[in-house]
């Protein structure tokens, strides 16, 4: 099902080099929101950033830019996290977090990374368990911050972060593995793989398919080499009764991964579709 959005998200994701990060994520609304307008949200936050950088002055310092880029966004703007609805889609979609003012650690991330950007800091994602948080590079050395408060977070409150995770995972005593392993910066095909199985699990749980399956799509194009994500846009479509492009789907994920862990489940759900069709 292609369609002009999709090509569009395409072009944005197509190259490493050149990754608009900030407008791949606002691109992906379009799934949701059709008529979403990305150079216009994209226009709301370089407004944002010119009231930011009115009050820097050819003196202003990287630590007294991220002290004002803090108050601005926390105190100014009242971006926050959204504690009572925290699994609203809705959250993640940056064009609804300009309005609401509020999102969950990833998206707020996104767009501190995006204000830091365009104001001379260096902010990056770091993909931890969890809880997205950024790093900020200083030069009185590097900065982990939680993007939900603006706190700068301790080793100490970082491995407390992280044990809950490690245990659930049996990555403890001799098998324990060091916190600067989930400290390392993200890069922005990582960020948005993880912001799209955000929206996938939220979608799934909802069984919203129809925004599922936009969302499969894009992680398709984004990451081309997971089969398992082919699989998982031909189950979408099995759930919408688009046959045809679901047989093709599991298909495709059998002949590449014919060894697979559910390989059986899908060739069993690939003779129903097939058998459904007959029907059809």
């Amino acid at each position: 099902m292609p369609t002009k959005h999709l090509d569009y998200f395409h072009s944005l994701v197509a190259d490493d080099a050149h990754f608009p990060l900030t407008e791949a994520v606002i691109a992906i609304g379009q799934h949701a929101f059709p008529a979403l307008d990305v150079q216009s949200t994209l226009d709301e936050i370089d407004h944002m950033v010119i009231k930011l950088k009115s009050k820097f002055t050819a003196e202003t310092t990287d630590l007294q830019k991220l002290q004002f880029l803090k108050y601005f966004f926390f105190q100014e703007m009242h971006f926050e996290l959204n504690t009572n609805d925290y699994y609203d889609p809705e959250n993640s979609y940056l064009h609804s977090l300009l309005q609401k003012r509020r999102g969950i650690p990833i998206s707020l991330s996104i767009l501190l990374m995006e204000f830091g950007q365009q104001i001379g800091l260096q902010i990056r994602g770091i993909s931890f368990p969890n809880h997205f948080l950024v790093r900020i590079s200083l030069p009185q050395g590097e900065v982990v911050m939680d993007p939900t408060t603006g706190s700068s977070l301790s080793k100490n409150e970082l491995q407390a972060m992280l044990d809950p995770y490690l245990d659930s995972q049996g990555y403890r005593g001799e098998l324990a593995l060091p916190l600067s392993l989930f400290l390392r910066s993200s890069s922005p095909r990582e960020i948005l793989s993880r912001f799209l199985r955000n929206l996938k699990a939220v979608y799934t749980h909802q069984e919203r398919w129809e925004r599922l399956l936009g969302v499969q799509e894009r992680l398709v194009i984004l990451l081309p080499n997971e089969i398992e994500e082919v699989r998982d846009r031909g189950l979408a479509l099995a759930q919408l009764d688009y046959i045809r492009p679901a047989i093709d789907d599991m298909q495709i994920y059998l002949t590449k991964s014919p060894e697979a862990s559910d390989a059986t489940d899908i060739r069993e759900q690939l003779l129903e579709l097939e058998r459904s069709l007959k029907h059809h």
